[in-house]
C-alpha cells in the first residue's frame, strides 16, 4: 500500500508547489504591481511621518536654546558686572552694557562681560532680540531676561524666562 507522502514524492514539482510554474520559481519572475505600489505606498507613508515631525523636533532645540540662553548664559556676564557696578544694568541700558560702558559709568566698567562675536548680542532662535528688564516685574530683587518665543509677540504663552 502506498502512503499519501510516497505518490506525492512521485508527482512533478509542478503539480506539488502552484508557486513552481515550467521548473521556475515564481521569486525569479520579479514582484508583481500590486507589490511594487505596496511597497511605495507604506514608503510614502514614513517620509510623510518623518517629515511632519522634523518641525517638532527642530522647535524642541529652539526652545532649549532660549531656555538656556536666558537662565544660564547671560548670568555670569549679568554677575560679573553687578560685582564691578554695584547693581545689574538698568532697563534703559540693557544688555548692551555688558558690551559698552554705559554713560557716565566708564571709571567702574570693567567690560566687556560677555564674549560675544561681531561685539552684538546674539538674537534669539526666532531672529528677535532677547527682552531685559531690571528691576524685573518677575524677579523682583534682580532682572528679567526673556525670548518672546516662536510668535515674536511679548507677553504671550509662549515666551521663556528666567522665571
Amino acid at each position: 500500500m502506498n502512503s499519501p507522502t510516497a505518490v506525492m514524492d512521485r508527482q512533478p514539482p509542478e503539480s506539488r508547489f502552484p508557486a513552481l510554474q515550467g521548473g521556475r520559481r515564481r521569486s525569479e519572475e520579479g514582484f508583481t504591481l500590486l507589490e511594487i505600489l505596496l511597497a511605495l505606498g507604506i514608503l510614502a507613508m514614513l517620509v510623510a511621518l518623518a517629515v511632519t515631525n522634523v518641525g517638532k523636533i527642530l522647535g524642541g532645540a529652539q526652545d532649549s536654546v532660549a531656555k538656556t540662553f536666558v537662565r544660564e548664559t547671560m548670568k555670569t556676564p549679568l554677575t560679573a558686572y553687578r560685582i564691578s557696578m554695584g547693581d545689574y544694568p538698568s532697563t534703559e541700558e540693557g544688555l548692551q552694557a555688558l558690551l559698552t560702558s554705559p554713560e557716565g559709568k566708564s571709571d567702574r566698567w570693567r567690560g566687556p562681560y560677555a564674549d560675544v562675536t561681531g561685539g552684538k548680542l546674539p538674537l534669539d532662535p526666532w531672529g528677535e532680540p532677547y527682552q531685559y528688564r531690571c528691576p524685573g516685574t518677575h524677579n523682583k530683587d534682580g532682572f528679567d531676561l526673556w525670548s518672546k518665543g516662536p510668535d515674536k509677540t511679548d507677553g504671550t504663552e509662549d515666551d521663556i524666562g528666567n522665571w
